[in-house]
């Protein structure tokens, strides 16, 4: 996908979530043979809560609970043990991203450290942070950062938010008009682009460049399974929710039987220790063509998911834009 979106002329991005530095670079080189043109990677910067007896007690309380709830549903899956969950460290990403000469790194779930903004600047690396507020906005321009991409609430996935408690639930055009005002560093806006309209209704508002993500969930390239995508185009809008019931962190998606158990119960715990125990789980239930327990990730603007390739996506969307200019 990140290669199908470079290709049609545009920047594509490359998730890299969590994953080791090894799987990482295995990634960013699968995706150079796919394609000559530049493109972003994509990284999660966040604060890894040490390992307690409190947060052991948590984690086995919530593994048996999960496991209950697995058995009782007909799913066999293997909750992993705490000591075997397996942490990255995003500054090991950073150093294979270094390695691999890639140039432009954004990043979500919080703020590079000074050290790492440093380093990435000094060989020339684009740097573009992620906020869900106009207070995260100036953090990441005070910090050196030099493009900021502005998340709205109704975005899919997971929040971007890194210095409330509780996540601010801003929609996405007025926090892109207020951050605007705030800040002189390029914008990127994100959250309900799916046609030349909301594109355009964004631009208009002050955003130099923009990022759209669920438009391509059922294209060619998406990794979703065919039976994800039929409960994609069959959605309606009271099932798109927010839910930290996946991951310990808030994440817009379709609403099923795992989340209305587990949301708002004591068995969520702080990311990424809930991720890594739900990954199993996810992973079972996508084998099984379970939709009660696959996290289906999706924004608010619902569309007709097409199923052609991401180019060909992102070309109409295009023509469809020149309609309007």
């Amino acid at each position: 996908m990140t290669a199908s979106a470079s290709n049609a002329g545009v920047l594509g991005s490359l998730a890299l979530g969590d994953l080791p530095a090894e799987k990482c670079i295995e990634l960013i080189r699968a995706t150079r043979k796919l394609t000559d043109k530049p493109f972003a990677v994509n990284i999660f910067v966040h604060k890894i809560d040490p390992i307690t007896p409190k947060l052991e007690s948590e984690y086995l309380k919530t593994r048996k609970h999960l496991q209950k709830l697995a058995e009782k549903s007909g799913i066999d899956v293997d909750f992993p043990n705490i000591n075997e969950i397996k942490l990255t460290d995003y500054h090991d990403q950073i150093e294979a991203i270094q390695l691999e000469n890639c140039n432009i790194v954004s990043f979500t779930f919080g703020n590079l450290d000074a050290e790492s903004i440093a380093a990435l600047k000094e060989n020339k690396v684009l740097l573009i942070g992620t906020c869900t507020s106009v207070h995260e906005a100036i953090v990441l321009e005070q910090s050196g950062i030099d493009i900021i991409c502005v998340q709205g609430i109704e975005a899919g996935g997971h929040r971007g938010s890194f210095l409330e408690e509780t996540i601010p639930q801003i929609g996405g055009l007025s926090l892109l008009s207020q951050v605007t005002e705030h800040v002189n560093v390029p914008i990127i806006y994100a959250g309900g682009i799916y046609n030349a309209k909301t594109l355009l209704a964004s631009k208009t508002l002050g955003a130099d460049g923009f990022q759209i993500g669920s438009l391509f969930l059922g294209s060619v390239e998406s990794a979703l399974h065919d039976f994800e995508k039929h409960r994609l185009r069959n959605l309606k809008e009271n099932e798109i929710v927010l839910t930290k019931s996946y991951s310990g962190r808030y994440a817009r998606g379709i609403r099923n039987a795992f989340i209305e158990e587990i949301e708002n119960s004591e068995f969520i715990l702080p990311y990424p220790y809930q991720n890594k125990l739900t990954a199993e789980l996810r992973k079972t239930a996508k084998l099984e063509k379970n939709t009660d327990f696959v996290s289906i990730w999706a924004g608010q603007s619902i569309n007709s998911y097409s199923d052609v390739s991401t180019e060909i996506i992102i070309r109409n969307l295009i023509e469809e834009i020149e309609k309007f200019v």
